[in-house]
């Protein structure tokens, strides 16, 4: 079978608006993946963040950020109504 007799210059014609249309949907994602990418560079944390926060080693085991009006209570080893998953 072949093809239908063709008008080349017309089919370029037809096509022109979709293509046009879809080269500019991909410009606008990728310059939207640009804007997302320099959001997070500018958010990102810089040296004088990073010396704010403690050292490794002042970080000691256990130490947890706890607010002053958590509740707690201090659990005894051995204490029977302190069950454990083993």
């Amino acid at each position: 079978m072949t093809p239908p007799d063709t008008n080349l210059n017309k089919q370029k014609r037809r096509h022109r608006g979709p293509l046009i249309g879809m080269g500019l949907v991909a410009v606008f994602g990728v310059g939207l993946i640009l804007y997302w990418i320099a959001e997070l560079i500018v958010g990102a944390p810089g040296p004088e963040d990073i010396e704010e926060q403690p050292a490794p080693a002042e970080i000691r085991e256990g130490d947890v950020e706890v607010p002053d009006d958590a509740p707690s209570e201090a659990v005894e080893p051995g204490d029977p109504d302190v069950e454990v998953d083993q």
